[in-house]
């Protein structure tokens, strides 16, 4: 059984320069509040599959460096800290793979916008990148992805793509046939990064979870309990 560390790829929670596009519905001290229960509920989750397979491990691939107390009150106690390189977010990918697979047989780098990713995803993508060379994806709603998963480095991947546009996953596909490297897809999951989706996680942890989830989410109980304590705060507001 390889061993495989899950990373989160994160930029620890300020004021004014996190989760940026949330803001309105949500002020720039929410965003950054938001964003802190998303990484703590992420990184239980992964904490939760590592307790359950001895050959995972948690990490944290985070900016800016300086940041690291913050960060690491936020993160279970056996989390690991990688700092990202400067670059654009390929850059910061591929950097991040690289430098994890020095020290692990396989890397899957996590997105910090899916609180409630669910841990049969992260299993499923675990086993895939254990089974040989290929590129493990989950394909996100928007056209990127939730997760990318490898065994070995492959720079070409994470080339000539346009980051945060809805290309993402279909340019990385291109990339893999570029280069012969198949692609194993595990199911979809969905990022939470403006009003609409956010509504989207409102439904999911404090209603009925939307018809198009392939499955029941990971519990995020940092996440929920931000969202309920908001909604009250805004009908005392209203009151």
């Amino acid at each position: 059984m390889g061993k495989v560390t899950i990373g989160i790829m994160c930029k620890t929670p300020t004021p004014g320069k996190s989760k940026t596009r949330l803001s309105p519905p949500l002020q720039p001290d929410e965003c950054a509040g938001i964003s802190a229960c998303f990484i703590r509920d992420l990184s239980r989750t992964i904490a939760w599959l590592a307790q359950a397979d001895e050959g995972v491990a948690g990490c944290a691939v985070y900016t800016p460096v300086g940041s690291e107390t913050a960060l690491l009150s936020l993160l279970p106690e056996d989390f690991v800290l990688l700092p990202q390189v400067e670059g654009n977010f390929g850059e910061r990918l591929f950097h991040g793979i690289d430098a994890l697979l020095q020290t692990h047989d396989g890397v899957l780098l996590v997105n910090s916008d899916s609180p409630t990713l669910p841990p049969e995803i992260l299993r499923a993508a675990v086993e895939a990148v254990r089974k040989g060379d290929s590129v493990v994806l989950s394909p996100a709603e928007d056209g990127g992805y939730t997760l990318i998963g490898l065994s070995r480095p492959h720079r070409r991947l994470f080339e000539e793509i346009e980051w945060s546009t809805e290309t993402v996953y279909r340019r990385t596909c291109e990339r893999a046939a570029e280069i012969g490297l198949p692609v194993v897809d595990v199911p979809p999951w969905y990022d939470v990064d403006d009003a609409a989706s956010l509504r989207v996680l409102e439904d999911e942890l404090l209603g009925v979870a939307p018809m198009s989830l392939p499955m029941k989410g990971a519990d995020a109980p940092a996440t929920r309990r931000f969202l309920l304590e908001r909604n009250r705060a805004s009908v005392l507001a209203a009151d």
